[in-house]
């Protein structure tokens, strides 16, 4: 169940403790080690974070928080029981998700569970949470503007977490454009055909949209009978400026279910 990724990172993790003459290896000691893996890099730029700011903060914390041991006095560093807790959440979720091998980025989901640590509050700290984790492992939405990627990188040419090969792939994803449809733009491109014999019930659905309070038109039929072509037409209508006045310049977007649930990985993320 374990990655080759995790038990280097757990080992990178242990070295680094004894490096540092602690005792134990922590949280904090295992967050060190897997930001030196390139999939939970990937994943911290992506969530808005960087690699960089993380290390040098982690890096001063183990310097100047944990106390070191006299050299007699030295063993081989354990880890504490809030990354036994980590990893074991880790499993939970991999196996809740039906994979078969915990890798990096599901320790990070983990680490945010141990919220009493140092690692878990400078995670937030510095933007990351766990939601934006969650939401890039599972649906691959970024919080990466490339132009704003661009400018930063061009302030800080020396960056290393920059890769200017990678910033197209690093772009923000909308989520209305990941996981829906947008039926305006159908319309426009004449992909919609005209509905016919509707009529009262575009008239009633529009008349609902524009209450000021309980406006949510339902249409309810068995499948097949056109309740998918009265909101097509709908869009069309306003497409065309033949819906009322005040829907001029609304949009209708059309959820994808499946797109939706096709990458939910973790317990509460569809929910999210």
């Amino acid at each position: 169940m374990i990655g080759t990724d995790v038990e280097i990172a757990l080992q990178l993790a242990a070295k680094e403790a004894s490096t540092r003459r602690h005792e134990y290896f922590g949280i904090e000691h295992l967050l060190y080690a897997l930001l030196h893996d390139a999939d939970v890099a990937d994943v911290v730029r992506h969530c808005g974070g960087s690699v960089k700011d993380l290390l040098k903060h982690l890096d001063r914390h183990l310097r100047e928080e944990v106390e070191s041991l006299a050299d007699f006095e030295l063993n081989q560093p354990r880890p504490t029981l809030s990354v036994r807790r980590a990893i074991q959440r880790a499993v939970l979720h991999v196996q809740g998700a039906q994979k078969d091998e915990v890798t990096g980025p599901n320790v990070l989901v983990a680490i945010f569970a141990e919220s009493d640590t140092f690692a878990a509050s400078l995670l937030e700290e510095l933007g990351i949470s766990r939601l934006d984790v969650v939401a890039y492992l599972s649906h691959g939405l970024s919080k990466f503007d490339g132009q704003e990627r661009g400018l930063m990188a061009a302030g800080d040419p020396d960056d290393e977490d920059y890769d200017e090969d990678d910033e197209d792939s690093e772009r923000q994803r909308d989520p209305l454009k990941a996981f829906c449809t947008n039926l305006n733009e159908l319309a426009e491109r004449g992909v919609i055909d005209p509905l016919i014999g509707r009529k009262a019930e575009l008239s009633r659905a529009c008349h609902v949209l524009l209450r000021r309070r309980k406006n949510n038109p339902v249409f309810v039929g068995d499948s097949g009978v056109g309740k998918t072509a009265i909101v097509e037409g709908l869009a069309r209508a306003i497409q065309q400026g033949e819906a009322p006045d005040l829907m001029e310049g609304c949009v209708i977007w059309s959820l994808d279910m499946g797109a939706l649930l096709a990458g939910t990985r973790y317990r509460g993320d569809f929910e999210n």
